[in-house]
């Protein structure tokens, strides 16, 4: 990379990373993200509602959310190229790659002790479990399914870091002018998604969302989150039906 770009690697999150060839104003940068809000929403939202039994299967969830979550990686390229953003500006860097994979792994231990503990205190005051569609979605212990349920945890866990915790975080900063609104509402964003699974697990994946945000401030660098990421999606999607949990 040109001495430029490395200097603007310092500092990710930083006043530069807002910043560009044609750094967004205020209103430009409100515009693209109530469109994006537009295009994400609604299928956040219809989470919530119940689906027949029967009526989906694992495949066709999992290439549906490959190819909705690729698209929206893509659009999220597309909007930072627009508007002359490197990818340095949502936190994707290369410098200490190896540390933020290991400390990714570290924390990882930690999110899925505390994870199960939390929904389960939630469910027993009273917030809802999981419909009753949401473990007949989860893939069967075959080779197509779980290597399905590998590529599908991958792609997940690089879009949607990508998304919530990197470009959200980056618009909702420059719209409202302050980065702990835009951690909770990327936070509450991300949780949103995630209704089918119940309001015990939507609060959770909230908080857990919340944590990943927190780490990615820290660590200024979305390699750490992203591993996180991946490792709770693959205990739960991947190795449950393998271990029949």
């Amino acid at each position: 990379m040109g001495g430029g770009v490395a200097e603007l690697t310092q500092d990710p999150l930083g006043s530069s990373s807002d910043t560009g060839p044609r750094s967004l104003s205020r209103r430009q940068a409100a515009v693209e993200l109530a469109v994006f809000l537009l295009l994400i929403m609604p299928s956040l939202v219809l989470s919530f509602a119940g689906t027949a039994e029967g009526s989906v299967s694992f495949p066709l969830v999992a290439v549906g959310t490959i190819l909705r979550d690729v698209g929206l990686l893509a659009l999220v390229l597309l909007l930072l190229a627009r508007a002359g953003q490197p990818i340095l500006a949502i936190g994707w860097v290369r410098w200490r790659a190896g540390r933020e994979v290991a400390l990714g792994l570290v924390l990882s231990v930690a999110v899925l002790v505390l994870s199960p503990l939390l929904e389960a205190a939630l469910r027993a005051a009273g917030l809802s479990g999981p419909h009753a569609t949401a473990q007949a979605i989860m893939p069967r212990s075959t080779i197509g399914d779980l290597l399905l349920a590998f590529v599908l945890v991958a792609v997940v866990a690089v879009a949607e870091e990508t998304i919530f915790r990197g470009y959200l975080i980056l618009r909702f900063t420059r719209v409202l002018g302050g980065r702990a609104w835009a951690v909770l509402l990327s936070s509450i964003a991300f949780a949103i998604g995630h209704g089918y699974e119940g309001g015990a697990a939507v609060v959770t994946v909230g908080l857990t969302g919340f944590a990943f945000a927190l780490v990615y401030i820290w660590r200024r660098s979305l390699v750490a989150p992203v591993v996180m990421h991946f490792v709770l999606d693959f205990v739960a999607i991947v190795l449950s039906p393998v271990v029949g949990s």
